[in-house]
Order: structure tokens, then sequence, then C-alpha cells
């Protein structure tokens, strides 16, 4: 079973996702929150995919895509780390990455589609960690961090997304 990252494992902004994980399984919650998140888009009609809460907020097709692209750069974070590369591995934009796509465009069974892929490749990675290279520290946008850190930031990202569709969306 994977461990919790102590808390000097990581940079202090990723405190709040990993604080959404729950104790248990690390397996079985990525399952689960596959689950519940393909559930709750697969209810939802292209028209309320459309929708956003506010002015100048993500539409729900894009804060799907948002998930998947993110999980893709840490799982590919999470890879290097757990490998034993050293390298200082860049950040990301998540506003650029949204503002030069058309995901309102796509089809929200195909943004399903891609959530699930992404998040199968994530967990078919997972066994080939071995249990040393869980602990091993690399170096993610000028912040060390862990590669059990990363695999719990994944889960909590999606959590922290999960919360906000419920909350402000539906």
């Amino acid at each position: 079973m994977l461990q919790r990252p102590s808390h000097d494992e990581y940079a202090s902004f990723y405190t709040g996702y990993i604080g959404l994980v729950p104790d248990g399984d690390y397996v079985s919650i990525l399952n689960s929150q596959e689950k519940a998140l393909v559930t709750l888009f697969s209810q939802l009609t292209e028209e309320q995919a459309l929708s956003r809460y506010a002015p100048g907020k993500w539409s729900l097709k894009e804060v799907l895509a948002h998930i998947s692209d993110t999980e893709r750069i840490m799982s590919y974070r999470l890879l290097r780390i757990a490998r034993g590369d050293t390298t200082d591995l860049p950040g990301f934009d998540q506003d650029i990455f949204i503002a030069n796509t058309t995901f309102d465009e796509v089809d929200l069974v195909d943004l399903i589609k891609d959530f699930q892929a992404v998040r199968q490749a994530t967990l078919a990675l997972l066994p080939t960690i071995t249990e040393s290279a869980w602990t091993r520290r690399g170096t993610a946008n000028t912040f060390a961090i862990s590669a059990r850190a990363i695999a719990y930031v994944i889960a909590g990202h999606a959590q922290h997304h999960l919360h906000v569709v419920e909350k402000n969306y539906l």
C-alpha cells in the first residue's frame, strides 16, 4: 500500500490536494475516483457541459480536460522521478493550456474517454514503481517533490475539481 507522503516531500502549495486524498488503498481510491468522475460527466448533456458557473470561469468540458492534462503531466513527472531522473522538470501554465484549445468543440464523450485513458495509463504505471522508488525525490518547477507525493497530488487534484464541479456547477 502506498504510504501518504510526509510534509517534507512536497512544496506547501500541494498540501490542500494531498489532504483531500482519503486514507486507504491508493489504487482503489483512483479507481473509485475515476468511476465518480465518469458517472458525473456522463450524466451531462452537451449543453450542460458548456456551462460556466461565472463569467471567465472554465466550462465543465474545460474542467474535465484540465483534469486530464494535469494528470498526464503529473504522471510524466512521477515516471521521471521514480526512475531516478534528477533533471528539473518544467512547470506549465494551466490557463495557457485552456486558452490554446477548443475543448468546448470536442464531444463530451470523447473528453470522458480521454480522461479514462489517462487514468488507466496512470494506473498501469503504478505497479512498475519499486517500493524504494516511491520515496525518490526530484525537482518539478523548481520545487523538490517525491514520487509518492506526486501520486497523491494526482488523486488530490482530481478530487479538488470534483468538489468544485459538485459545489459550483451542479
